[in-house]
């Protein structure tokens, strides 16, 4: 399979467990999931809430990664940023340090995927 193919999948599976998967990781392992409170927090819903409208996205991008550039890389670079913030974040709360485990890699590991995956800019006139 070639990368563009390898992409158009990896897209589609990143916007189903972003709109299908992040919810149930909160309720079956909190101390990795769920911040500042687990499932009485009103962050929950709110990051609960981007995460599938960026699902929904990502699934529509598939299909044409191309045409969609910008999105990729928003998802990429706002991954590392938000890992990078609940790492420090983890490191510093001993409440949060099952996050190191957690959510944390899980956002390094979609930075990684989706930068090495991106596909080429467009050629310029």
């Amino acid at each position: 399979m070639d990368k563009a193919k390898i992409l158009k999948v990896v897209l589609f599976l990143f916007g189903l467990v972003f709109i299908f998967g992040v919810y149930p990781l909160t309720i079956v392992w909190p101390s990795g999931w769920a911040w500042g409170g687990g499932m009485h927090s009103h962050y929950l819903p709110m990051i609960l809430g981007v995460y599938a409208t960026l699902g929904v996205f990502l699934i529509l991008a598939s299909r044409d990664p191309g045409q969609h550039r910008s999105l990729i890389a928003f998802t990429a670079w706002s991954s590392l940023v938000h890992g990078a913030i609940m790492g420090y974040q983890a490191m510093t709360d001993g409440a949060e340090r099952g996050h190191l485990y957690g959510d944390v890699p899980v956002l390094i590991v979609v930075f990684i995927v989706l930068l090495v995956l991106a596909p080429p800019r467009a050629a310029t006139r």
